[in-house]
């Protein structure tokens, strides 16, 4: 598989996922379904890594935990947003997160054109009702996408400092301590039902470990600025797994919004990326599309 190949099977992988966790939430509730995510996702990765522990500093383990922090936080609220409004329109809103951090990093009056853009595709969103998306379905998606900013600067600390993808499965095993408990007492023992353990496998796997994988491989092979141009295309990838998976038909007018909100995107990666950038020296996870834009150089992955 080449490597546009393995970057589009991760985004496939991401958001055919989250449908998936919609699925489960009405067997696990939603903190039921992170928690299975990140949980079997991390044990997962810890067993595919096996990440030293000892020759660590104090600095080190902040920017682990505070990577855990940020991963625990974006999925539980995203997660949250997706109980409420259409995979689509929650990926769009999310994705301005990222895409006002790249906007600001880069400090270009072309980014801003672009960050204009975004903001007339949310308003033109807006008129397919966001009384239909609900309200406070939009606000998380939006809260979701300012942690997935948070999610992509820590994650540039972690890979700085960690080889492998070794920060990434300590991280992963943060945000599921954290989730944990949560997840326990909000489902209790429907979590351990045969059925919803292999849909949260299944969940954990699509969204966690595969996509990290293709990603970590295309990371070599690609230059960032063109691995976050086509990661830019998630919330077109979302409306499909949203439709396919979900039956969740989309409007015109919102089917234009996220291609307003797409473009915005792929025009802020090129207006903020370096014109020679070198490929990053780090973990992949979801979240590292727009790195190599926000990021000061060297630009590392999510």
């Amino acid at each position: 598989m080449g490597a546009v190949g393995l970057v589009l099977g991760g985004a496939l992988s991401v958001q055919f996922g989250s449908a998936v966790a919609a699925l489960l939430f009405p067997r696990t509730g939603v903190a039921g379904a992170v928690t299975l995510r990140l949980t079997i996702g991390a044990l997962l990765m810890l067993a595919v890594c096996r990440p030293r522990l000892r020759g660590h500093g104090r600095g080190d383990w902040v920017a682990v935990v505070a990577f855990g922090l940020a991963l625990a936080g974006m999925n539980s609220i995203f997660y949250q947003a997706i109980e409420r409004i259409p995979l689509g329109p929650a990926v769009t809103l999310e994705v301005l997160g990222p895409l006002a951090l790249s906007v600001v990093t880069a400090r270009r009056l072309a980014a801003w054109c672009w960050a204009g853009l975004a903001l007339a595709g949310v308003a033109l969103l807006g008129q397919g009702g966001f009384d239909r998306l609900d309200p406070v379905g939009a606000g998380l998606a939006l809260a979701a996408g300012a942690l997935w900013a948070a999610y992509i600067v820590c994650s540039a600390r972690v890979g700085g400092r960690f080889p492998r993808a070794d920060g990434l499965a300590l991280a992963l095993a943060v945000a599921a301590l954290v989730t944990l408990p949560i997840g326990l007492v909000g489902s209790g023992g429907r979590l351990w039902h045969p059925a919803v353990l292999g849909l949260g496998t299944g969940l954990a796997l699509l969204a966690s470990v595969l996509p990290y994988t293709l990603e970590l491989l295309a990371l070599r092979r690609l230059p960032t600025a063109t691995f976050a141009v086509l990661m830019s295309l998630g919330p077109a990838i979302a409306a499909l797994a949203g439709w396919l998976v979900l039956g969740q038909a989309l409007h015109p007018v919102e089917v234009l919004a996220i291609g307003l909100v797409i473009a915005a995107s792929i025009g802020a990666v090129r207006a903020g990326a370096p014109a020679a950038a070198p490929p990053p020296a780090g973990p992949g996870a979801e979240g590292a599309a727009l790195v190599s834009a926000a990021a000061a150089p060297p630009p590392a992955p999510r």
